[in-house]
């Protein structure tokens, strides 16, 4: 038994490493494939693909109690519609290198929630990394005030930020659900409920167009979200916190920035600058010390447990 526990955590690491890498990549991807498509048309089309792909795995695992399906709506709503939404208006305006860093700020306002709204009581050392990794994504988010010239930037920032939140809303209900369902069944859910959400804005965006002509910019989008960004890593994602204690996957946000800079550069160009660092060691170190694993990153949790 003791094997076979061992054998899903390190499989639970292996599987977010793997989502949170197609995730570091989506900004630029997605950035670039919205100069060719509108944001909703783009999630809507991704959600629906997604819907289909998963249903051979999740037919038999649909069952809803009457009692969670006002949680099962709100997971989709709160992580396919709000998150999502707000993702894609952000990189209308701002760098994609920025939402991975503002994202990777959620372990941070889980922290902060928890002591504010539940009234926990945290150490004093979860209140100190906090409060320092909340100046590293301020520090990011109010770059544009100090530019010399105009941007929107800062709208973009701010629907990052927004973003987030609903992710960390979705992620915390989801851990919830998991507890009855099987991931199969709560992903499925969670992308029929973000095509039904998006599917009047799709109209609505695309009302006074006689079709809708997809380039091979925006086809390349919609498959990357539909089949790596939502069918893989979302399963991935929900699979892995069946068998990974919470406490624990907060780290894998660290790979996304780097993935997210790597792929920026060459596709579309986008630096760090000297605020994205700063902003950057400030978040990592808040975390660092909120956690108490200086000396962490995922790569060590294949070790844990050996």
């Amino acid at each position: 038994m003791l094997f076979l526990k061992n054998n899903h955590f390190r499989t639970a690491v292996l599987a977010l490493i793997i989502a949170n890498i197609i995730w570091g990549a989506a900004p630029p991807i997605f950035k670039w494939a919205l100069t060719d498509i509108g944001p909703f048309t783009l999630a809507f089309l991704r959600f629906l693909i997604a819907s289909f792909l998963i249903v051979p795995f999740a037919y038999k695992h649909l069952t809803i109690k009457r009692d969670d399906i006002a949680e099962v709506f709100l997971l989709g709503f709160l992580g396919g519609m709000l998150n999502i939404s707000f993702f894609f208006l952000g990189l209308k305006f701002a760098p994609s290198i920025n939402a991975s860093i503002i994202g990777s700020a959620g372990p941070i306002f889980l922290i902060l929630f928890s002591f504010l709204l539940l009234r926990e009581k945290p150490k004093s050392k979860l209140i100190l990394g906090s409060l320092i990794g909340l100046c590293g994504v301020l520090i990011i988010m109010m770059k544009p005030l100090f530019s010399q010239e105009p941007n929107m930037d800062l709208v973009g920032n701010g629907f990052f930020f927004l973003a987030m939140l609903a992710g960390l809303g979705h992620t915390i209900l989801g851990r919830q659900l998991l507890k009855k369902y099987e991931a199969f069944g709560i992903t499925f859910w969670t992308f029929f409920v973000a095509t039904l959400c998006f599917l009047p804005l799709f109209i609505y965006e695309n009302m006074n167009k006689i079709s809708v002509a997809l380039s091979p910019q925006s086809i390349t989008g919609i498959l990357f979200g539909a089949i790596l960004c939502s069918a893989v890593a979302y399963f991935l994602f929900f699979w892995a916190l069946k068998y990974m204690p919470a406490s624990e996957t907060g780290i894998f946000v660290y790979l996304d920035p780097i993935v997210t800079v790597l792929i920026a550069l060459p596709l579309l160009g986008e630096k760090p600058d000297t605020f994205y660092y700063i902003g950057s060691l400030f978040v990592f170190f808040g975390i660092y010390i909120a956690e108490g694993r200086i000396h962490y990153h995922p790569l060590h949790l294949l070790r844990k447990r050996n």
